[in-house]
């Protein structure tokens, strides 16, 4: 085992906490242990300094960023891989075949089924909903049609929304609270509405933009001053 300055150590069993340690909980493999704000080194390869609450269950193999944040009754299953400073709130659920990326931000009640995989810095807004079967029975396995979705970097998924699988959600997009998304969203799109459907375009920020659905158009971000041109139905960023 390893210490704080990386040396080997005997043991790493503490009679007392440090005078800096603070109140959180992490998750040693089967095993649990106080959260310090410095990193403790397990192995000589190997660190952890994420928080998991005490109610949390990290199976062992799932892989946690650094800065991420696990918090009351999720369940992350072995065979996850999750980014930096991702924040998973109550009651969130992560199985074995997904990955999420860096800075997402998974709010209450949500589950990410195999197949699902998250980019960098996506919201998924509280009870919105993943699935990974099309046409489910309680009868029929369908574990080997599993469809893979793929949520893009920035993305927004709004409160209750529905993602069926097997779509992509473009990066940046805006699907908005309760929505059924049942085919892919253009990067930037704002979708709304059961089943869900485009009625604008959305930046960066999360501002809409005065601009039509398709055509020849050019936008200004009134929050951060980024230029936005649309080409036909595809909306891009203009570099600098």
């Amino acid at each position: 085992m390893f210490g704080l300055s990386g040396r080997a150590l005997e043991s790493v069993s503490f009679t007392a906490p440090p005078t800096w340690a603070c109140g959180f909980d992490v998750r040693l493999g089967p095993d649990r242990a106080r959260w310090y704000p410095r990193r403790l080194l397990f192995g000589a390869d190997s660190f952890m300094d994420y928080q998991v609450h005490d109610s949390a269950i990290v199976d062992e193999g799932a892989q946690i960023g650094s800065g991420s944040r696990i918090w009351h009754f999720v369940h992350v299953c072995g065979g996850a891989r999750v980014g930096r400073n991702v924040s998973m709130g109550q009651n969130v659920f992560v199985g074995n075949k997904v990955t999420i990326g860096d800075d997402c931000k998974i709010q209450n009640n949500v589950s990410i089924y195999d197949n699902v995989h998250l980019e960098d810095g996506v919201f998924c807004g509280p009870s919105m909903v993943f699935t990974n079967v099309y046409n489910p029975r309680s009868f029929i396995q369908r574990k080997d049609e599993y469809r893979d979705t793929l949520i893009r970097t920035g993305a927004t998924l709004g409160a209750n929304c529905t993602i069926v699988c097997g779509v992509t959600v473009g990066a940046h997009a805006f699907v908005g609270a309760g929505a059924v998304v049942n085919k892919d969203v253009p990067a930037y799109a704002l979708v709304v509405g059961v089943p869900g459907r485009q009625i604008g375009w959305m930046s960066e920020f999360g501002a809409q933009l005065d601009l039509p659905l398709d055509g020849e158009g050019r936008a200004v971000c009134p929050h951060t001053g980024a230029v936005y041109v649309l080409r036909g139905k595809a909306l891009t960023k203009e570099a600098g």
